[in-house]
């Protein structure tokens, strides 16, 4: 009897096996047959969801080989996680080759971040979420796993969606309320760990999981696992970084000044008159208004990762040109890019660009829809895409 207190749903596929396309990874199919308002209103933020089939056929995008790959080259997110005499190893990459093909049989687990970045299949499965704002997601990381491994009982401050690639992999999840940590490990495992419920799941199989909600998975065969995860800032990292952006706009007039200064009879204590300047000085440059802060936000969410660097055309189009193969082509935003918009200001990769209120459609269904169809665009348009082609945000 599941003794859990927030019972996960179960929703199934019945559909013939068969090989699918892409076109098939419908969003009514990624959900079990749950619509969109039902899955925010009862599972988003509040209990898991398990799906099974809900991409069928899934899983043959990777392997070892190729994961390995990814994992050693320069622009790539890799870490290797390795459970020796009960203590937990972690190692970054990029790796060496050889390094990872003299590991042991079982006990490990290889995890590549940001893999959406390296490889179109995986921006598009990515995107196959776009039902949540993309100011909320975050990256696709995909690991593989031998026999045993995993990275141990944890919990994640974000929502994520677990999809099995190759393989099977066992899930257990906990609503305990204890989540005190190993202290000194490399990773958040958790102290002590109570399974409050098991699940086997395999190729295609999804399983949804809450902040805060315990877990821990291990690898019953070679198997990979992608996951999609949502950023969710903390509040002292939005403050701080506020501040910083704030630091980086200031302009303040003024200097300290006491033409009528007295003689002082305790020479360290602070004067009075400079405490009530800096009050006043302080309280003046601490004024913003929401159009700050979404300003703030839209350049800070849409700022790419430090790792991440853009490649401008090795022979650059002229705007002629380019607008010729607008017109034939049309454009697509680079896998790396993030562009946000709140009204009529844009922000792509950290920069904030603003549009006439006759071209904000045609700039919010980039945004969106992250391609424009070919097609005749106005002049503003153009020149901004232009711009952008140049800096590498556009394909």
């Amino acid at each position: 009897m599941n003794k859990h207190p927030d019972k996960p749903s179960h929703a199934s596929s019945n559909r013939n096996a068969k090989t699918f396309t892409e076109a098939d990874y419908s969003l009514q199919c990624l959900l079990g047959g749950m619509s969109v308002e039902k899955f925010l209103a009862e599972h988003w933020h509040k209990k898991p969801l398990l799906v099974r089939q809900a991409l069928p056929n899934f899983g043959a995008w990777l392997d070892r080989e190729s994961l390995s790959e990814l994992a050693c080259q320069d622009n790539s997110e890799g870490r290797l996680v390795q459970f020796k005499r009960g203590q937990c190893q972690l190692e970054y990459g990029p790796f060496e080759p050889e390094e990872l093909q003299a590991l042991p049989k079982k006990n490990w687990s290889l995890l590549v971040s940001g893999v959406n970045h390296l490889m179109p299949r995986a921006d598009w499965l990515l995107h196959r979420f776009d039902f949540i704002p993309a100011a909320r997601l975050d990256d696709l990381m995909v690991s593989f796993a031998p026999p045993g491994g995993g990275v141990g009982p944890h919990f994640d401050s974000y929502d994520v969606f677990l999809i099995q690639g190759q393989g099977r992999r066992r899930w257990e999840i906990s609503a305990q309320d204890d989540l005190t940590i190993v202290e000194g490990a490399p990773l958040r495992i958790l102290k002590e760990f109570r399974v409050d419920q098991t699940w086997e799941v395999g190729p295609g199989d999804m399983l949804y999981l809450p902040p805060q909600l315990a877990h821990n998975g291990v690898a019953l065969t070679d198997c990979m696992t992608w996951s999609i995860g949502f950023r969710a800032p903390k509040a002292e990292e939005i403050v701080g970084q506020f501040l910083t952006y704030l630091q980086d706009k200031l302009e303040l007039p003024g200097i300290y000044a006491d033409p009528d200064l007295k003689p002082s009879k305790h020479v360290a204590e602070i004067p009075g008159a400079m405490l009530d300047w800096a009050d006043k000085t302080i309280r003046a440059a601490a004024r913003w208004d929401k159009a700050e802060i979404a300003d703030f936000l839209g350049r800070y969410l849409s700022e790419p990762k430090s790792h991440v660097f853009f490649d401008p055309p090795a022979r650059p189009k002229t705007l002629a040109t380019f607008t010729k193969a607008l017109r034939k082509h049309g454009v697509a935003l680079d896998a790396r890019s993030q562009m946000l918009f709140r009204s009529d200001a844009f922000f792509m990769n950290g920069e904030r660009a603003e549009a006439a209120p006759a071209l904000c459609p045609t700039l919010r269904d980039l945004a969106d829809k992250r391609h424009l169809p070919p097609g005749e665009y106005a002049e503003e348009i153009v020149a901004l895409l232009h711009l952008w082609y140049l800096a590498g945000y556009l394909a």
